[in-house]
């Protein structure tokens, strides 16, 4: 896969290409990212990538040109350097539809993508209609631009990729790969502080303790993000015996509230 980031600020992308387990997938060359400044395609002395908005109001807005120059300069370099296909071009904005795990695995698949960093206020509209394929979100808040949440999701997407996580189970086991939020996780000592590790895990029983992990994700789910039980009940994930253990659970819940 192929990242294309438009920003002006290349460097922060340093932080996915040099640190942690993404740097393997750039190492290994499973991935490769290329960065495309604005400001390289500006002709005034002082690059300017953004004017004041018409009609008034507070902040800035980016510039049609830059971004539509430095979009073309994307295109123009897979075309000439391998037989890849152009994928989306993505707007990162808190306007646009919400990141979550489905849509990263439905991303991970695609051969190409651009990423577009928006600073200030805005970008100007007429670009966004023109060139962007689709607006992602990482939430309901902002920050102060689009280059942390593209980072968020480039990370999301290379961990679904294949020989970059040291064991290609981690990923299918994390939160939200099968709906449901993640079990708790233990490591030595089996005792600290006499707080043990739960029995089932130090058993050796591979059965019970699948059974065990999942019947504790179904609980934290439940405790955490109670409408991801309701959307995985519509969706045909929960067997009976999921449901049994919900049940218990609320029943166990409901008392010792009346206690």
């Amino acid at each position: 896969m192929r990242f294309d980031v438009l920003t002006i600020f290349p460097e922060m992308f340093e932080a996915i290409t040099q640190y942690g387990v993404t740097s393997r997938a750039f190492s290994k060359e499973i991935l490769h990212l290329k960065t495309w400044n604005p400001r390289d395609f500006t002709s005034d002395p002082r690059k300017t990538v953004d004017d004041r908005a018409y009609g008034g109001g507070p902040g800035m807005v980016m510039m049609v040109g830059p971004l539509e120059d430095a979009l073309q300069a994307v295109q123009e370099d897979i075309a000439s350097s391998s037989a890849m296909k152009k994928g989306p071009t993505v707007l990162m904005s808190p306007q646009g539809r919400v990141f979550n795990q489905d849509l990263a695995k439905e991303m991970s698949q695609l051969e190409q993508i651009t990423f577009v960093c928006g600073r200030y206020e805005a970008v100007d509209q007429r670009f966004i209609e023109r060139h962007v394929d689709f607006e992602l979100s990482i939430g309901d808040y902002v920050v102060s631009g689009g280059e942390l949440p593209a980072l968020v999701v480039m990370d999301s997407l290379i961990r679904l990729m294949p020989n970059v996580l040291g064991d290609a189970n981690s990923a299918q086991q994390d939160s939200f790969s099968d709906g449901l939020l993640d079990c708790p996780h233990y490591t030595r000592p089996e005792n600290y502080k006499n707080f043990l590790v739960p029995g089932v895990l130090l058993g050796g029983h591979h059965g019970r303790i699948e059974s065990w992990r999942r019947n504790e994700s179904l609980i934290a789910t439940q405790k955490s993000r109670p409408d991801l039980i309701l959307a995985a009940r519509k969706k045909g994930l929960l067997s009976l015996k999921d449901e049994k253990v919900l049940q218990e659970y609320l029943e166990t819940l409901a008392s010792g509230l009346n206690k």
